[in-house]
Protein backbone atom coordinates (compact mmCIF):
# COMPACT_ATOMS: atom_id res chain seq x y z
CA UNK A 1 0.00 0.00 0.00
CA UNK A 2 1.31 3.40 -0.72
CA UNK A 3 1.17 6.27 1.46
CA UNK A 4 -1.37 8.90 0.56
CA UNK A 5 0.85 11.60 -0.51
CA UNK A 6 1.93 8.94 -3.53
CA UNK A 7 -1.43 7.69 -4.74
CA UNK A 8 -2.64 9.63 -7.51
CA UNK A 9 -5.94 11.42 -7.31
CA UNK A 10 -8.59 10.91 -9.78
CA UNK A 11 -8.15 13.85 -12.44
CA UNK A 12 -11.68 15.49 -12.34
CA UNK A 13 -12.59 15.59 -16.18
CA UNK A 14 -14.54 18.72 -17.45
CA UNK A 15 -18.08 18.94 -18.71
CA UNK A 16 -18.34 19.41 -22.55
CA UNK A 17 -18.53 23.79 -22.96
CA UNK A 18 -20.76 25.02 -24.28
CA UNK A 19 -19.29 25.64 -27.85
CA UNK A 20 -18.27 21.74 -27.97
CA UNK A 21 -21.84 21.01 -27.62
CA UNK A 22 -23.34 23.93 -29.92
CA UNK A 23 -20.68 22.62 -32.81
CA UNK A 24 -21.85 19.07 -32.29
CA UNK A 25 -25.65 20.07 -32.57
CA UNK A 26 -24.79 22.26 -36.04
CA UNK A 27 -22.75 19.64 -37.18
CA UNK A 28 -26.13 17.21 -36.73
CA UNK A 29 -28.47 19.72 -38.44
CA UNK A 30 -26.47 19.73 -41.10
CA UNK A 31 -26.63 15.97 -41.88
CA UNK A 32 -30.31 16.41 -41.11
CA UNK A 33 -30.11 18.51 -44.00
CA UNK A 34 -27.97 17.68 -46.62
CA UNK A 35 -28.19 13.94 -45.64
CA UNK A 36 -24.50 13.30 -46.76
CA UNK A 37 -21.67 10.97 -45.74
CA UNK A 38 -19.52 14.03 -44.79
CA UNK A 39 -21.61 15.64 -42.02
CA UNK A 40 -23.10 12.33 -40.66
CA UNK A 41 -19.81 10.71 -40.11
CA UNK A 42 -18.32 13.95 -38.20
CA UNK A 43 -21.58 14.31 -36.07
CA UNK A 44 -20.91 10.62 -35.56
CA UNK A 45 -17.34 11.56 -34.83
CA UNK A 46 -17.96 14.18 -32.33
CA UNK A 47 -20.67 12.49 -30.52
CA UNK A 48 -19.02 9.28 -29.91
CA UNK A 49 -16.61 10.76 -26.91
CA UNK A 50 -19.29 11.92 -25.11
CA UNK A 51 -20.48 8.63 -24.81
CA UNK A 52 -17.36 7.69 -22.36
CA UNK A 53 -17.35 10.99 -20.59
CA UNK A 54 -17.60 10.07 -16.62
CA UNK A 55 -19.76 13.31 -15.36
CA UNK A 56 -22.48 13.33 -17.89
CA UNK A 57 -25.53 12.01 -17.06
CA UNK A 58 -27.90 9.01 -18.29
CA UNK A 59 -30.34 10.97 -19.85
CA UNK A 60 -27.36 12.80 -21.90
CA UNK A 61 -25.74 9.98 -23.20
CA UNK A 62 -29.60 8.36 -24.11
CA UNK A 63 -29.82 11.87 -25.97
CA UNK A 64 -26.22 11.33 -27.64
CA UNK A 65 -26.57 7.87 -28.61
CA UNK A 66 -29.56 8.69 -30.43
CA UNK A 67 -27.89 11.12 -32.37
CA UNK A 68 -25.16 8.79 -32.94
CA UNK A 69 -28.22 6.22 -34.30
CA UNK A 70 -29.64 8.64 -36.23
CA UNK A 71 -27.07 10.09 -38.11
CA UNK A 72 -26.92 7.72 -41.11
CA UNK A 73 -27.03 8.70 -44.72
CA UNK A 74 -30.22 7.22 -46.06
CA UNK A 75 -31.71 6.97 -49.93
CA UNK A 76 -34.68 9.34 -48.80
CA UNK A 77 -34.15 11.81 -46.50
CA UNK A 78 -37.73 12.00 -45.38
CA UNK A 79 -39.57 14.43 -42.99
CA UNK A 80 -38.95 11.72 -40.24
CA UNK A 81 -35.62 11.18 -40.59
CA UNK A 82 -34.53 14.85 -40.41
CA UNK A 83 -36.80 14.71 -37.02
CA UNK A 84 -35.06 11.63 -35.72
CA UNK A 85 -32.01 13.62 -35.88
CA UNK A 86 -33.36 17.24 -34.87
CA UNK A 87 -34.95 16.10 -32.38
CA UNK A 88 -32.08 14.91 -30.49
CA UNK A 89 -29.88 17.83 -31.88
CA UNK A 90 -32.09 20.27 -30.22
CA UNK A 91 -31.77 18.38 -26.79
CA UNK A 92 -28.05 18.04 -26.45
CA UNK A 93 -27.69 21.81 -25.15
CA UNK A 94 -30.28 21.29 -22.35
CA UNK A 95 -29.55 17.96 -21.27
CA UNK A 96 -25.71 17.83 -21.81
CA UNK A 97 -24.15 21.07 -20.39
CA UNK A 98 -22.97 21.14 -17.08
CA UNK A 99 -25.42 22.36 -14.45
CA UNK A 100 -25.61 25.55 -12.39
CA UNK A 101 -24.24 25.54 -9.16
CA UNK A 102 -26.70 26.50 -6.97
CA UNK A 103 -26.01 29.99 -5.58
CA UNK A 104 -25.96 30.11 -1.49
CA UNK A 105 -27.94 33.08 -0.47
CA UNK A 106 -26.43 36.25 0.97
CA UNK A 107 -26.12 36.29 4.92
CA UNK A 108 -28.35 38.63 6.07
CA UNK A 109 -27.29 41.77 7.45
CA UNK A 110 -28.11 43.29 10.61
CA UNK A 111 -29.17 46.30 11.47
Amino acid sequence: MLPSTVQAKPKKVPFPTREELRSLQLMAYSCSRANDQDSCSKTRNLADPLMDHPRLSAACKDTVWELVQASQVVTTNSFQRRDSIDRPARRLTLVCAEPDKPQEPAAPTQT
